[in-house]
């Protein structure tokens, strides 16, 4: 997919750096230092036969976080004082390879300067949200003419490291490491770059019972005001949880860790009766965020176990589902995870036997599973209802329906969201390899590498923005040609407890 990659560095000293670590990965250019030799060389490469332009070199850390030696990747670069900038979608894809290739990597915006940077001449552009200045990456910038572009700052020097100093040299050592460990990266990052297409899968993201779940959760703090306590993950998603963390809800893993009298939500993964009752011996104003689909499978197990039957759960053992739903009647219930585990039961009276599940399996595992049961067990009786949730099923049809078209498939979504990981099975079920990500960050360049339709959902704990972040990150690879298949259209909305009710 590739025309080769063409690298541009400042000074000798960042070229050889640069050059020992990317070998025959492609052609190191020395620029020459300062804006205006970086311009003469941009216009004598811009019609170059290169497929791909990076800049490496040192620069000065200006964000308050950096040390010597970090990595800066520019996802836009400025000239200081220029209103507009240039965009580098793909610098999310390049710092997370970085960082695990054992780098500190961070991407932020990347701003030219004309003149060497002293102590105080900084905050204005760090409240601009700079981290990193340099003096050449905008106007080598314009050689990119169109095709993927990246930047990337070895930090030789910081505010509290500066460059006139004694923390010069070790400062220059660590930036010139750095940039030789950095160089074999950017020869993964052209090897993924190319035009493909991005085939997403409809329904993805969020279901009802998470939006309803979020919101119950944004409802309290706009009423009551921070902090909020939440038992357990809200919903299965890092970025959710981080997001609703940083406007003031504080989330925990048992009751024992909220004040007396504190207001407290259950996540959407309900709770066993036994944490409803600590909580109002604790005089805890508790908050149920338990999706309705999770709510009448507690139900059904209430029913069964009043009429006398042994309920065989089909879940994961250690989801918080599982636990909750369990609790509901824990001398009646056994929680079978395989076909196997059905041979080992012995109820008590094969005639008095039902079935459950948890509501995010994927529907061949749990059906295979039901199978079994029904044979051991003729009499066995069935939730009145599919206890797998229906936004499970839609999301797992919608990748059946790309996975034979693409060539790798991308889920968003978190390791601890086990709808999410079961849309991974399901792709390779289908025979695609597919791989369960956060966000950009965590795609590995080399999943991409000769990858010209890439499958891409979301798991329905997973925010929709994370799937837009996705594609703009691909796009900073080359042209991305987006097409959707839908399989089927939702509407169900959840309403919310009396408690927030307006």
């Amino acid at each position: 997919m590739s025309r080769g990659l063409l690298v541009c560095s400042p000074l000798g000293l960042e070229a050889r750096a640069v050059r020992r670590g990317l070998g025959d990965g492609g052609e190191v250019r020395r620029t020459g230092y300062g804006p205006a030799r970086a311009a003469g060389q941009a216009a004598r490469v811009r019609d170059g036969a290169f497929g791909q332009i990076a800049v490496a070199g040192v620069g000065g850390g200006i964000g308050p976080d950096l040390e010597l030696g970090d990595v800066v990747v520019g996802s836009e670069v400025s000239r200081i004082g220029a209103a507009d900038s240039a965009r580098c979608p793909s610098a999310p894809l390049l710092a997370g390879e970085l960082r695990r290739a054992g780098l500190r990597a961070v991407t932020g915006k990347i701003v030219t300067v004309d003149h060497l940077f002293r102590r105080g001449q900084h905050e204005k552009l760090v409240r601009e949200g700079a981290a990193a200045v340099d003096m050449e990456s905008a106007p080598l910038l314009d050689a990119a003419a169109g095709r993927p572009a990246a930047v990337l700052r070895a930090i030789s020097d910081t505010p509290r490291r500066p460059l006139l100093s004694p923390w010069a040299v070790p400062g220059g050592i660590a930036a010139l490491r750095s940039l030789r460990l950095s160089a074999p990266v950017l020869a993964r990052w052209a090897a993924a770059c190319g035009p493909r297409r991005v085939l997403l899968a409809g329904p993805r993201s969020f279901c009802a019972g998470v939006e309803r779940a979020i919101e119950i959760v944004e409802r309290v703090l706009e009423q009551h005001g921070p902090p909020v306590y939440v038992r357990k993950q809200i919903v299965h998603n890092k970025v959710v949880v981080t997001d609703l963390e940083g406007r003031g809800a504080i989330f925990v893993d048992e009751l024992d860790q909220v004040p007396d009298g504190a207001i407290v939500v259950f996540s959407a993964h309900g709770v066993s009766p036994e944490v409803r009752r600590d909580a109002d011996d604790r005089g805890l104003q508790a908050i149920d965020a338990t999706c309705p689909l999770v709510s009448k499978v507690h139900a059904e197990a209430r029913r069964f176990a009043a009429d006398g039957y042994e309920v065989a759960f089909i879940g994961h053992a250690g989801h918080e589902e599982v636990e909750g739903t369990l609790g509901e009647a824990p001398q009646a219930m056994t929680l079978v995870e395989t076909i196997d585990d059905v041979a080992s039961l012995r109820p008590r009276d094969p005639q008095k036997i039902a079935f459950l599940m948890q509501t995010t399996l994927s529907a061949d595992e749990a059906s295979g599973i039901a199978d079994a049961l029904v044979e051991r067990f003729p009499a066995a009786r069935r939730p009145g209802s599919d206890d797998i949730c229906y936004a499970t099923t839609n999301r797992q049809l919608a990748v059946r329906a790309i996975a034979d078209e693409s060539d790798v498939l991308l889920v968003a979504g978190s390791t601890n969201s086990s709808n999410s990981k079961r849309l991974v099975e399901v792709a390779e079920r289908a025979g695609t390899p597919a791989y369960l990500i956060d966000g950009p960050e965590d795609i590995e360049l080399g999943w991409l590498t000769g990858a010209s339709v890439v499958g891409l959902t979301a798991g329905a704990s997973a925010p929709p923005a994370v799937v837009g972040q996705i594609i703009d990150a691909l796009s900073g690879l080359g042209t991305v040609e987006v097409s959707e298949r839908v399989v089927a259209t939702e509407s169900i909305r959840f309403g919310l407890p009396k408690e927030l009710k307006r």
